[in-house]
């Protein structure tokens, strides 16, 4: 499809919402960082949910300061469900009419980027979380704020599968502070709004969410090593190779965004993710040879300069919250997640360095 997404991946998840998308229907669905690899999928699902399943369709509101959108996400579609606004959240936003649920995604998550934006990433997530928030309280608008695995900080190995009672293992001072903290502080203030005005706010923490769509420049594992498959190249791994993550891919996510945001309990946090398998980057580069099918060679390399330092160790979520309360599961398992990524990666990546 022109978003630069999987169609049949729109059509997964859409299906899987069947069962609670009336909720959507004839509302009216902000959308902030519509433009990112998460807020694309979001556009795309409602779309589809207004083609295929809804009895009146939800209005979208889509908006997007386009400053890491990349090729992908500044290519402005035609939405026939809403419109695209222009609009850095760090200053405040105003709409006429309802607005029933607020999907708070703007953010700068990729490590690179953070690193050569760290007010910017600040800001976004606390004066623009406040401003939504706000807007939230006055709509009477359900919001759900999109945090990160990455509040837990560097957690203790008791800790890892990490629960959402855990509170974190974070440097308020260093080169990921910027990104941490700030989500740390905008969960704090979706608590408050919830305890002091009862704002329905939800706080989901993503755990590396993979998928179509992400951009060749994230400088994120995958697309790192993607786009260095396409350039023929070796893969470089990062610091030692025994750092753990697991993967989630898109449409696991996007669906239990989604649950949290129509099910979830008014003031509560969920992890999102899928907690199997908890992998190193050396295995999962033996993962992506499995997938390919051939020989993918790879060098461990230090941390380049614009990578910022203070790695995690292991990050891998327990999801025992989502499953008892939102009958969350992920479904599509590593190797189906990487087949279909390293397929369409190769026909949209360029290879270019």
């Amino acid at each position: 499809m022109a978003d630069f997404l999987l169609d049949s991946d729109i059509d997964e998840i859409t299906e899987r919402l069947r069962g609670v998308a009336a909720n959507f229907a004839g509302k009216t669905i902000l959308i902030t960082g519509g433009r990112g690899f998460l807020g694309r999928y979001f556009t795309a699902v409602f779309e589809r949910l207004n083609e295929k399943v809804l009895d009146k369709p939800c209005r979208l509101l889509v908006l997007d300061n386009l400053i890491t959108a990349g090729k992908e996400g500044s290519v402005i579609p035609d939405l026939p469900s809403g419109e695209f606004i222009h609009h850095d959240v760090i200053n405040p936003f105003q709409c006429d009419g309802p607005v029933d649920y607020i999907l708070h995604l703007a953010g700068i998550a990729s490590p690179y980027y953070y690193r050569a934006y760290p007010l910017e990433t600040l800001e976004v997530a606390t004066r623009g979380t406040r401003h939504m928030l706000e807007l939230a309280h006055q709509k009477g608008a359900r919001i759900l704020f999109f945090s990160s695995s990455e509040i837990y900080g560097d957690p203790d190995q008791k800790h890892v599968p990490t629960p959402e009672s855990y509170r974190g293992n974070v440097a308020c001072q260093g080169p990921r502070a910027c990104y941490d903290e700030s989500k740390r502080v905008g969960e704090t203030l979706c608590y408050i709004y919830h305890e002091l005005h009862g704002t329905e706010t939800n706080v989901v923490r993503p755990f590396n969410v993979f998928g179509p769509g992400m951009q060749e420049t994230d400088y994120r594992v995958l697309p790192n090593f993607a786009n260095r498959i396409k350039a023929g190249l070796a893969l470089s791994v990062y610091g030692s190779g025994d750092q753990t993550r697991t993967f989630c891919y898109i449409t696991d996510a996007v669906y239990g965004f989604l649950l949290v945001l129509l099910k979830g309990v008014p003031g509560e946090a969920y992890n999102i993710g899928n907690p199997k398998p908890e992998i190193s980057m050396v295995d999962l580069v033996q993962r992506i040879q499995k997938v390919q099918g051939g020989d993918v060679t790879y060098n461990i390399i230090e941390y380049p300069d614009s990578y910022p330092a203070d790695e995690p160790n292991r990050r891998c979520p327990d999801i025992k919250k989502a499953r008892l309360q939102l009958d969350y599961a992920p479904i599509v398992d590593l190797d189906d997640g990487l087949g279909r990524f390293f397929a369409w990666s190769d026909t949209v990546y360029t290879g270019e360095q």
